[in-house]
């Protein structure tokens, strides 16, 4: 871990902090939320060991990138957040015309809208957690939650802008992180007003204590408005994706998630991903892995497993 490479690039108005290590042919890791680059620290080591060389950097509003105008979540879109990594890539690989992705959870939004966008930059993709999810031509995703969850599901009560800051500031970065990481439950995730997780959950015993004091001083240090952002721009997100309505995914991909992963409970997903509709929007979708026993962490939690179906599906390419 000591040999990954730390450096600050300027990338669509962002002083981007990225994390390097290996040589060869480039992927590029994009973390989710809560996390940062920091979430792919066991598949830097594991592909740049096998001669690639993985980025990952800290997304826009997250760790150490710093310039996003975090009092605007209309800057958070992700028309935005794909025109980061096309910026980054222009920086960082001005000799691959096409780069390998991988993403989990809001990196994995972030992918799969990137190769909607931009096919020509990308050789193949590995996407973790998050399905791509098809535009609904009635109402936006926050919408839909809101009707079948109501006011405590996580997305809508991330929508009001420093309501949730508060209450995580209340709880401390510790306990927020140690809770979210330790998610195992499949069901909808409520986080009611004056008890947000319900009680304090164990550690992930997946994470260290080390591992944990990283993730919290750097969460103590920005906040999490940068993160929770990413939510409020989904309607935002819905109304500038209406000219991609019904537009396939035109990349080689493997989607894989755990078992007991909040977003493979998500309405109607399990059925989107085994019944066809999933390969219909992404035609060269290869490969769908759920992971037995894992949840939503699944790159932390089991690592090893995760390197394997990265490293095989990648390397065909």
């Amino acid at each position: 871990m000591e040999k990954i490479q730390h450096k600050t690039i300027p990338v669509n108005g962002l002083n981007m902090h990225v994390a390097e290590l290996g040589e060869g042919p480039l992927i590029l890791f994009l973390h989710g939320f809560p996390e940062l680059w920091y979430s792919w620290r066991h598949q830097m080591v594991f592909m740049a060991e096998h001669g690639y060389r993985a980025v990952a950097p800290d997304l826009r509003g997250y760790g150490d990138t710093t310039g996003a105008p975090l009092d605007d979540p209309s800057k958070f879109t992700l028309i935005h957040l794909a025109g980061d990594m096309i910026s980054l890539l222009d920086a960082i690989a001005v000799t691959e015309d096409k780069v390998f992705v991988v993403g989990h959870d809001w990196g994995a939004l972030v992918a799969w809208h990137l190769c909607m966008y931009r096919p020509d930059r990308v050789k193949a993709l590995v996407n973790l957690s998050v399905p791509f999810i098809p535009r609904d031509p009635q109402m936006s995703l926050v919408d839909i939650l809101w009707k079948s969850y109501g006011d405590d599901h996580y997305v809508c009560r991330f929508q009001e802008p420093g309501v949730i800051e508060a209450e995580f500031e209340d709880l401390g970065a510790k306990e927020v992180m140690k809770n979210f990481l330790a998610l195992r439950d499949p069901g909808p995730l409520y986080l009611p007003k004056g008890n947000i997780f319900g009680h304090s959950a164990e550690k992930a015993p997946w994470l260290t204590e080390e591992e944990l004091d990283y993730y919290t001083g750097k969460f103590e240090r920005t906040g999490f408005t940068g993160g929770v952002n990413y939510y409020r721009a989904l309607g935002l997100d819905w109304e500038l994706n209406a000219p991609w309505a019904g537009a396939q995914v035109n990349v080689p991909a493997k989607y894989v998630v755990g078992e007991f992963d909040l977003a493979y409970y998500m309405p109607g997903t399990q059925d989107f991903i085994h019944k066809g509709g999933f390969k219909k929007l992404v035609p060269l979708l290869e490969d769908v892995v759920v992971i037995e026993g894992a949840a939503h962490f699944v790159n932390q939690e089991k690592p090893d497993e995760i390197n394997q179906h990265i490293l095989a599906f990648l390397k065909q390419f």
